[in-house]
């Protein structure tokens, strides 16, 4: 049941907040996006202080596109978050107090009493891509975007599955061959995102090099490139950890495809090689020929399928 084209004269505002900015666009039937605006966002200054900013790019972008508040506004953001209601159930200290914000309720009250969709940024990614991306066109996708953390998207049907309890697609934290003794960012030990994850990669050259001098996955991937042969071997290790799991996935979901998106894909062909590889190495007959496929809807896909939110069904 693909879905329909959006009709030619849709239109949505979508806002994503991150731990260090806030972006806002009106977002066309072709996932093309206008006027963006990007903003600072106040990470530690508390929730009132994040739904304004949130209020603020909202308005801005509505000023530049000379247009007024629309029926609904989709918002991403970082968390567990209650689509029904747009609460944030959980969330880690990147944003302060965020957990238990309305984020719904409160953004709406600053926007004159506008509808707000708000749901978790892997949800928004999954949408961004399934209708703009590399899953266009598919009625079962399985999503994975790594970056400083590992989040995730399940589209069944042609519908963002959310779950009972809002977490279906929560990929970070599910346990991974290869990570059994490393730490994750939930405090637990073993999950996918403590050995996949950017940070988490770069702390694990770190350690086995003690060069403080690789402060990031970046500088990882540029001595891999050089030929330095630990990187290389760091690279190789997390990039397997992620293709085994999302392998075993495939096994269970029989999706019609697999999208990556994120900051490690930009990590080289050495990376992308493995974690096809240990796919690949995963898979059962029936669904050997389930593709792997690099994210394509940009690096605002989440803005994009935010502005989708408000046509979802909670």
């Amino acid at each position: 049941m693909t879905e329909a084209p959006l009709p030619p004269d849709w239109w949505g505002l979508g806002i994503d907040v991150g731990g260090t900015k806030t972006a806002a666009a009106v977002v066309g039937p072709t996932g093309i996006l206008h006027h963006s605006v990007s903003l600072p966002t106040p990470a530690q200054a508390g929730p009132d202080a994040v739904l304004d900013t949130m209020a603020e790019a909202a308005r801005s972008v509505l000023h530049k596109a000379g247009r007024t508040l629309p029926a609904a506004v989709g918002v991403s953001t970082g968390g567990v978050i209650d689509s029904a209601t747009g609460m944030v159930v959980s969330a880690t200290d990147l944003l302060r107090g965020w957990a238990g914000t309305a984020v719904g309720a409160g953004l709406s009250k600053r926007l004159d009493g506008v509808a707000v969709a708000a749901d978790n940024d892997g949800n928004a990614l999954g949408l961004g891509e399934s209708r703009f991306g590399a899953a266009r066109g598919l009625d079962d996708v399985l999503f994975a975007a790594v970056g400083t953390g590992v989040a995730g998207a399940l589209i069944l049907s042609g519908r963002l599955v959310r779950g009972a309890h809002h977490t279906a697609g929560e990929l970070g934290h599910l346990p991974a061959v290869g990570a059994d003794d490393r730490r994750c960012s939930c405090g637990r030990l073993g999950h996918l995102e403590a050995a996949a994850a950017g940070p988490s990669m770069t702390a694990r050259f770190r350690s086995l090099r003690g060069d403080p001098t690789a402060t990031d996955l970046p500088a990882v991937t540029a001595l891999a490139v050089s030929g330095d042969s630990l990187a290389e071997n760091v690279l190789r290790e997390g990039a397997t950890v992620l293709g085994r799991t999302l392998g075993g996935l495939v096994n269970l979901l029989d999706p019609d495809a697999v999208v990556v998106g994120g900051g490690v894909m930009a990590c080289g062909d050495l990376y992308r090689d493995a974690l096809e590889t240990a796919f690949r190495s995963e898979l059962l007959p029936g669904v050997d020929s389930v593709p792997l496929l690099p994210a394509s809807a940009g690096p605002l896909a989440a803005v994009a399928g935010a502005a989708l939110l408000p046509l979802e069904v909670p």
